[in-house]
């Protein structure tokens, strides 16, 4: 696949995920706009643009500036979002309206922003971001689990919706990546529990199936693929990245 000077835009891609997918489609010649709460830390470039996607207006300017400057938009991998280690009781109302206005509102404001671009385009590729609770639940991921289900059924509806302008939208799911996010998580489950955190990554590596968790760099593969002009044929899919967790 040709990558060079292709327009994506990735939303929280100063770390974790969203942060290795563009390192990766950069180093293959893309441009990609990173649009983030926060700038990454360290060198930044001209296309690492400060937005919160929890604010619709702020996304629509900023997805519209770039279409202004590239007259394009390629791709869209609407990876921000946020993670809530918290059963219904244990979650404040915060602590939830924050979870849904970033996870689900910001997924959907991004979308909004971007559809109508690529269906006067009459061409793009969209992934959102699930998780293996997209398919199954855990503890304390009242609020979390939620969020992952319905990206999941946003994913296919949308799929439907915009198949007929040559856009796909599938979704990728992964498993336990070490991520900021993951280590926020344990933290929290740590401090819960009283538990060791090195002894919670030990316990975490063993109930994988591959007996290990998942890196950022081989999720970015994956959403690579499923942006990628190769994928020709995959739309409304819910891919599992998950080391065989989902699979037991």
């Amino acid at each position: 696949m040709e990558w060079q000077n292709k327009v994506i835009i990735i939303t929280g891609a100063s770390t974790g995920i969203g942060q290795a997918t563009k390192n990766l489609l950069r180093s293959r010649g893309a441009i990609v706009y990173n649009l983030d709460l926060s700038l990454p830390q360290g060198e930044t470039s001209m296309y690492d643009v400060v937005c919160d996607v929890r604010d619709r207006d702020q996304v629509k300017r900023t997805i519209d500036m770039i279409h202004s400057k590239t007259n394009r938009i390629d791709m869209l991998f609407a990876n921000a979002g946020i993670h809530l280690f918290a059963g219904i009781e244990e979650t404040t109302d915060e602590e939830f309206d924050t979870i849904i206005a970033t996870n689900i509102y910001g997924t959907f404001y991004t979308l909004k922003a971007v559809l109508p671009i690529m269906k006067a385009q009459q061409k793009g590729s969209i992934v959102l971001m699930g998780s293996d609770q997209t398919f199954v639940g855990k503890g304390r991921s009242a609020a979390y689990g939620l969020t992952k289900a319905a990206i999941g059924q946003l994913t296919k509806s949308t799929a439907i919706d915009y198949a007929s302008s040559h856009i796909r939208v599938n979704c990728i799911c992964p498993g336990t990546i070490n991520t900021p996010l993951l280590h926020k998580a344990v933290d929290k489950y740590a401090s819960l529990t009283s538990g060791d955190k090195d002894q919670i990554f030990i316990d975490l590596d063993k109930i994988q199936p591959m007996g290990r968790i998942g890196t950022p760099e081989e999720i970015a593969i994956v959403v690579a693929f499923l942006l990628s002009d190769e994928n020709t044929f995959m739309t409304g899919s819910l891919i599992s990245a998950d080391g065989g967790y989902v699979c037991q």
